[in-house]
Order: C-alpha cells, then structure tokens, then sequence
C-alpha cells in the first residue's frame, strides 16, 4: 500500500489537472449564463415604438341654437337642420310677372326671407336685409326677399316703397302659400340655403340681419 506523503503517480498529476480545467470552464460559463439572464434590460430587443393616436380635428356639425358659435348673439335662435334637406318646389313671381322656383338660384347661396305687407315686425327687419344684400350680395350669394299674401307684386312694391328698400329683388308669392308648404310658423321667417338648393337651417322672427353675427354665418355658410 502506498504511503499518504509519497509523491503521486504522473497518470494522477494529468486526471487532476484535466478535472480541475473543465470546473473553471463550467464556472464560466455559468458566469456568462447568469449575466444575459440577470443582467441590465436593455440587453434585449426593444419593442416596436406604437405610434401616437390621431386626433380628429374635424369641427361637430352645427346642431341647433346655442350649441356652436354660429348661434349667438343676435343669431341665438337660428336653427341648424340635423341633416341638410332639400326644400319642395315652389312657385312665386319676380316683378316682371316671369314664374319663378327656388332652383333658379342653384349654385348660390340664399338668405329666403318670407314676409307680408301686414307684418310689422317684416317692415322693422326689412332694412337690415336690404344693407346684407348691399355688403354682401354678389354670384355667390343673395337674399331673396319674398312676399307672401295675397296683395301680390303690387302689394310687395308699395312696401319696398315706403321701407326704402333699395338692393332687394322685389318677388311675390300672390297664392300666399309658400308659409305652409315650408312649414313656417309665423313671419317673418328666414331659411339659408346651399349651392345645392338645400335647406341648412332658419330663424323664426325678426333679426339684425346686418348685424355681425349675421354676417359671421354667411360667410361659414359660403365656406361650408
């Protein structure tokens, strides 16, 4: 039997050296293992950046009075249509006698004012509608003033007349039933209308037809 302090044999000497390099390699490669486990996260790919949501910048419809700023002011109680519709066709009269409809003015915008020789509040509003036409008439926009009792274009010239009206068409509705087949509760009684003829909205009563606000919603109506 060999002695504890006698040296060793040289096959020994090789095993031992062999075992103890291939625990070095072992130890770094668990090394290595455990820094792209544990290390730092950034050592991974990075997920795709998501692109940042689009915001609508698309204006809401005017829907109603109050509710845009289109309906203030003196335009407080101009009523915008949910949907655009067209109106039914109606005939009147210009001053030459000559039969007219509401498409005669397709590809301008209308101001169509309904009022009679015996409305008061109509002879009060009549002068602001005259200074609108005035300021802002021109291809692409009028107002269309139009009478509708039963005095005919006679009736209607005698209240120009006497209103002083100088810019407005003089157009009369002699059957006086252009109030009922456009549903309109009293006069006097304005629709705007578009280029195709369509109704966009309407104010029931008199208003400062040349005032600001008024002419604020001309322009967002000749824009639109």
């Amino acid at each position: 039997m060999m002695q504890a302090d006698e040296p060793k044999p040289p096959w020994e000497k090789t095993a031992l050296i062999k075992a103890l390099g291939v625990a070095g390699l072992a130890a770094v490669a668990g090394f290595a293992s455990v820094y792209v486990t544990l290390g730092r996260p950034d050592n991974g790919p990075r997920p795709a950046a998501s692109a940042p949501a689009v915001q609508s910048t698309e204006a809401p419809a005017p829907s109603g009075p109050g509710r845009n700023a289109l309906s203030q002011g003196q335009m407080a109680a101009f009523v915008f249509r949910p949907a655009r519709g067209d109106l039914p066709e109606v005939k009147f009269e210009d001053a030459t006698g000559k039969a007219r409809t509401l498409a005669d003015w397709k590809g301008k915008v209308v101001l169509l004012n309904l009022w009679a020789t015996w409305c008061l509040p109509c002879r009060k509003e009549m002068p602001a509608l005259d200074r609108l036409q005035q300021e802002m008439g021109s291809e692409a926009f009028e107002v269309v003033a139009l009478s509708v009792d039963r005095t005919g274009l006679a009736g209607a010239r005698k209240f120009l007349d006497e209103a002083k009206v100088a810019k407005l068409a003089l157009y009369a509705d002699p059957s006086a039933r252009m109030g009922s087949t456009l549903r309109t509760a009293g006069l006097p009684a304005t629709l705007l209308i578009d280029r195709e003829g369509r109704e966009i909205g309407r104010l029931l009563g008199p208003a400062q037809w040349d005032g600001e606000d008024a002419r604020r919603l001309i322009r967002w109506a000749l824009q639109s």
